[in-house]
């Protein structure tokens, strides 16, 4: 007998539990490391599987601990009859062998939806077909789970409604537009420091507590939101356990993560590639270094980012950035009339006030960064591959300067 590991994590791990998988296109390892945390800080001893590694734990994975008590959950008595299992559920094909979503092996009972964007169009060649996995995962959620949902996007609203069949908790940050439902969990930001965000969070239209963060930048808000809103509706999580908790929390390896600063300069890694992502991390550094120069140095690497898909996308995804620096596409073979014209991309950002690179060899990129780099500055490398060595690459020459 044979599996796959999503077979295998099913299997030995999610049916002996109550999982709560949180599913989208973006923020996915943030959420699922936040939930993992909060139900860990409020003692209900959660197992876990992230698709990063959680610097609070160290560890990727961990089984469920013990059978811990699950109630005191006045919302939705009942939703959580088993223990916790937090597990980030990737719409990415299972095996080579089984090419259905990995998240539809996941036994959702309740999940967290942030997002859905077109993506992994190796996979999903159409927006359709990524549609429909969502449409698919929505409906494994049965009548006595629970889906905490995105209001302030467009397609999650759509899919939801039209395939749920569960309870739906929406959530939203105040002021953003919730397409026409009424979000029961609301943040409301009070204050953006480099050190986090504080905001108040309602449920119900009712003030739970202001909360302070320690993540930067709107969809880390929105992420934070999600996964108080989930660890309490679903599991009966206690607040005044998980909001002290939430500021111990220490993010997770390649997601917004500061690796040095040699020289004086901050030099992070994040695993951003697609648009959307690119924007959100460049404006959350830039709101944790408010007036520093902040060098962008994106690797097209994945299978999307490297095609024309995303084309017109990227030049202002990167409107936070006093400095761009585009490295070759890390993969080849592409027709021409298929691959991302960086060249183009260059360009366009250049028109629009930015200066810009092209460049042919990853040394050109080093060389680049080290020709602007002064004290003070942010390097944000954005690849979801190792870049070519280029994080130690940078963390070296700049220290021997």
């Amino acid at each position: 007998e044979y599996t796959h590991i999503a077979g295998a994590l099913q299997r030995f791990a999610l049916e002996g539990a109550w999982p709560l998988v949180v599913a989208g296109t973006h923020g996915k390892t943030t959420t699922t490391s936040l939930c993992a945390w909060l139900l860990d800080r409020a003692g209900l001893e959660p197992g876990y599987l992230v698709g990063g590694i959680p610097k609070n734990f160290g560890k990727s994975f961990r089984a469920v601990k013990s059978k811990v008590s699950l109630g005191g959950n006045e919302s939705r008595p009942g939703v959580a009859a088993r223990p916790p299992f937090v597990v980030e559920g990737d719409e990415y094909d299972t095996a080579f062998f089984e090419k259905t979503a990995k998240f539809l092996h996941y036994l959702p009972r309740v999940a967290i939806l942030t997002s859905i964007e077109h993506d992994h169009i190796d996979i999903y060649p159409t927006e359709e077909s990524y549609r429909a996995a969502f449409s698919e995962f929505i409906r494994l959620l049965p009548s006595e789970g629970l889906i905490v949902a995105n209001a302030s996007d467009a397609q999650v609203v759509e899919l939801v409604h039209e395939h749920a069949r569960c309870q739906v908790a929406w959530y939203a940050i105040e002021g953003e537009p919730t397409h026409g439902v009424a979000p029961h969990w609301l943040g409301a930001p009070a204050e953006s420091t480099p050190r986090g965000t504080t905001f108040d969070l309602f449920a119900g239209g009712v003030l739970v507590g202001r909360v302070v963060s320690p993540l930067s930048g709107r969809h880390n808000l929105s992420n934070t939101i999600a996964a108080l809103g989930a660890c309490a509706q679903g599991y009966g999580a206690r607040f005044d356990r998980m909001v002290p908790g939430l500021a111990e929390f220490a993010g997770i390896k390649r997601r917004q993560e500061l690796i040095g600063e040699p020289v004086g300069c901050f030099v992070y890694d994040d695993f951003a590639h697609h648009p959307t992502a690119v924007r959100e991390t460049l404006a959350a550094l830039k709101a944790r270094h408010p007036g520093a120069d902040l060098i962008a140095v994106f690797e097209p690497r994945s299978a999307t980012a490297c095609r024309a898909i995303h084309q017109t996308e990227y030049p202002p995804a990167f409107g936070s950035a006093s400095r761009v620096i585009l490295a070759p596409l890390g993969r080849t073979g592409l027709a021409p009339e298929e691959a991302l014209d960086t060249a183009r991309i260059v360009r366009e950002i250049a028109a629009g006030g930015i200066p810009a690179h092209n460049t042919q060899h990853l040394d050109e990129v080093l060389r680049l960064i080290l020709e602007h780099a002064r004290p003070g500055c942010v390097i944000a490398l954005l690849s979801n591959g190792a870049f070519g060595g280029m994080h130690q690459r940078v963390l070296d020459a700049l220290a021997a300067r």
